[in-house]
């Protein structure tokens, strides 16, 4: 069928599939004196082609691996198996990651539903395997470990329950999130604390980072408090262990601490790896203590980088100090909740670098961040600002920042101050805009055109002529209504296409402008005309329905035989066009904003908004409650009418004179548009045939008045004596010629 008038009449319905790829965001927390930009080697990944096993998916000639799987080609086992131990069952978990076991406490207990133990996967001797079971004492709660934890309590237990009591992250509420941030805070602070108790706190903090939860205060300030804990544990945690380096890797954290030879490096990179599902993951995490630019090396695709290059006085020195690094890698930004840049859709991923070091001058020289983002489908990257978490404001700012180039697709940003640093990103929407009228369009369109011109000019000279038999009143409400859908076929045929698109508007990626972002989703402030045509459009289309409700009543009064009351102009004429008119400055002022016209109109054409940000039909939109919903009222009135009226003409009249008279109404009524309505509820054969049968009729809806109007006596009677005018025209005009 013809695709364009079926999606400016009805919904546009069209059809999109989702993804779970987000774009990434990076925070960076270090120390830096100067700023200057160094080269960057890019090595591009080979183009051979790949076969990826274990479900693992080939991306630019690199396989990206599910949790479960790694290896070049995903044939590695990167997992525990499923087993039991004490008596307890756990599934296959990824290496590094906690297991939960599969029985849970009891109802009635303060822990119901939860899990009764937890144990870590590991890699023990080159093979995996879990680590023993912690249990889990079923009548704690987190108040009761936020008191224990003031006494010299057991705290590999209470770290342990605290991570289970929070593994169900969708139950958390706000208070639970505050509760266990600072139980965890407390814990990871305490000098008491061994390793076990940190994997365990970082393990909770991991599943509080996917807590949804309401916008608090208290909730908040713990959150963030906890960031400044994380980041002086990624720089202790090697010292604390006796080691260069160490890690924790947790779904959505990664706490990295590193010790480095002063003399003995360049700079440091450290890279978070693509994967399947986005979780993080040990061999995902690489760690380069002696990198003299950045590399992303071949076969690697990297999600999140950061290099940091020291100054050569350090390495002159030749001292035996150490360099203590860390990195703190967030999945999302649930812990800096900004009031500047509001997000929607985009996932930001926070990274935190720090550097301590006994020397004086032992500070960064140079920060360079680097990102591949993964566009949320259907969308495209418009812009991003390089920007700092303040912690006295709480919030983003741009203050010292620049960006880097974007010529080969990967952003930097560059900073010349000490605090924390991102890169925020926006994206704008990938519209399909529409296509030119195709051809049921324009030959219906131009039938109707044609046919209510006709129309229109025969009916004028009725009134003027005012000939006896003419209803002055049912000639004029029928003049409302051709003027109403004519006006439309002129405003759709000429306007609906969208001449400010949003794909003309350059994409603002350069190094020049580094404003503060307020918004993840880029729209485009309204620039043209397509607003007041969507408006146009609403109004003529409702004020056409109006009409054909308003005319349908006429002729029910008529029917019955009595008179109008003596108001019924001034009345037909508030319902005609105020009613419309009141709808469409209601949907207009709920709806539109200048800064976003998307809220009113499409951007494809210029019609009313009807799909979410999903492509899925919405009933928030303005399409179903500003234009559907009062149409479809009107409609059910109109049918109503038209079975009441084709009763008593069948009762009245002959079969053929009858329906003739029927026909002349739904046409009048707008019944046709039932089609439309019928297209939502039908799939498959069923639905094609109506969306036919919609698109016919509809778009001759304006030839079928005209052949109405053609089979009324006074219609006739006009053409008659046009064709008798024209027929005693010639002679006149031969016998002039013959004298002249």
């Amino acid at each position: 069928m013809d695709g364009w008038v079926w999606r400016v009449f009805t919904l546009a319905i069209c059809s999109a599939t989702t993804t779970d790829y987000t774009s990434s965001t990076v925070l960076i927390t270090t120390t830096i004196t100067t700023t200057t930009k160094s080269p960057t080697t890019v090595t591009p990944p080979t183009t051979t082609a790949l076969i990826c096993d274990n479900g693992g998916k080939p991306e630019n000639g690199v396989c990206i691996c599910p949790d479960e799987w790694t290896g070049e080609t995903c044939s590695e086992e990167n997992f525990c198996g499923a087993q039991q131990l004490g008596g307890f069952r756990f599934p296959r978990t990824p290496i590094g990651w906690f297991a939960y076991s599969e029985e849970k406490c009891e109802v009635g207990t303060s822990g119901a539903g939860k899990p009764q133990a937890s144990a870590r996967c590991l890699s023990m001797n080159g093979s995996p395997g879990f680590s023993p079971p912690q249990i889990f004492q079923c009548d704690l709660t987190l108040s009761d470990i936020q008191q224990n934890l003031t006494s010299p309590a057991n705290l590999e237990t209470l770290a342990t329950s605290t991570q289970i009591l929070t593994s169900k992250a969708e139950e958390l509420t706000a208070e639970n999130v505050t509760a266990a941030a600072e139980i965890v805070n407390t814990l990871l602070l305490s000098a008491n604390a061994t390793e076990s108790v940190r994997v365990s706190a970082v393990a909770t903090v991991s599943q509080l980072l996917n807590a949804t939860v309401t916008d608090d205060t208290k909730e908040n300030n713990a959150t963030l408090g906890l960031t400044v804990t994380l980041d002086q544990l990624s720089v202790n945690l090697s010292l604390s262990q006796n080691t260069s380096q160490s890690q924790v890797v947790q779904p959505n954290l990664v706490v990295q601490s590193a010790q480095i030879p002063a003399a003995d490096t360049h700079g440091v990179q450290f890279t978070s790896l693509r994967g399947f599902s986005g979780n993080f993951l040990p061999n995902r995490i690489h760690l380069n203590t002696n990198a003299t630019q950045v590399v992303v090396e071949n076969s690697f695709i990297a999600d999140a980088l950061i290099y940091i290059r020291f100054p050569p006085g350090v390495r002159s020195r030749q001292t035996d100090s150490n360099v203590s690094l860390g990195f703190v890698l967030y999945q999302n930004d649930c812990f800096f909740r900004s009031e500047l840049y509001i997000r929607r859709r985009a996932t930001i991923r926070v990274l935190s670098a720090s550097v301590r070091g006994q020397e004086p001058n032992v500070v960064p020289q140079h920060v360079e961040m680097m990102f591949r983002p993964r566009n949320i489908n259907g969308t495209s990257l418009y812009d991003f600002s390089c920007v700092f978490w303040n912690y006295s404001q709480k919030d983003w700012s741009t203050s010292g920042c620049s960006k880097g180039n974007t010529s080969d697709g990967l952003m930097r940003c560059f900073c010349n101050h000490t605090t924390n640093f991102a890169a925020l990103w926006s994206f704008r929407e990938n519209y399909e805009y529409a296509e030119a009228l195709g051809a049921i369009s324009i030959v219906g369109l131009s039938l109707s055109f044609l046919g209510l011109i006709v129309t229109i000019i025969h009916h004028i000279k009725e009134i003027f002529q005012k000939e006896e038999q003419t209803n002055l009143t049912s000639v004029q409400s029928r003049l409302c209504i051709y003027f109403s859908l004519l006006a439309f076929i002129i405003t759709f045929v000429s306007g609906v296409q969208n001449s400010s698109r949003q794909i003309d508007i350059e994409v603002q990626t350069d190094d020049r402008t580094n404003n503060l972002l307020d918004s993840d989703e880029h729209v485009e402030p309204d620039r043209g005309s397509c607003t007041a045509v969507a408006a146009l459009l609403h109004f003529l289309l409702m004020t056409t329905f109006m009409w054909n409700s308003v005319n349908g009543t006429q002729i029910l009064i008529q029917k019955m035989r009595r008179s109008l009351p003596p108001l019924w102009t001034l009345l037909s004429m508030a319902l005609g066009w105020g009613v419309p008119a009141l709808i469409v400055a209601i949907t207009l002022g709920v709806t539109y904003r200048v800064n976003n016209p998307l809220g009113y109109r499409q951007e494809e054409f210029c019609w009313l908004a009807a799909l979410d940000k999903n492509k899925h039909f919405s009933f928030e939109k303005p399409l179903f409650w500003g234009f559907l919903l009062p149409v479809g009222l009107i409609l059910i009135y109109n049918i109503v009418l038209l079975v009441y009226v084709s009763i008593k003409a069948t009762r009245k009249s002959c079969f053929r004179k009858s329906f003739l008279e029927c026909f002349t109404l739904a046409v009048l009524l707008g019944v046709s548009w039932v089609f439309g309505y019928l297209v939502l509820v039908t799939s498959g054969t069923m639905n094609l045939v109506f969306s036919i049968l919609f698109c016919l009729c509809t778009t001759t809806q304006g030839f079928h008045i005209f052949i109405i109007t053609a089979t009324t006596p006074t219609f006739r009677a006009a053409m008659s004596r046009s064709v008798q005018y024209l027929s005693s025209a010639r002679p006149i005009r031969r016998n002039t010629r013959m004298r002249s």
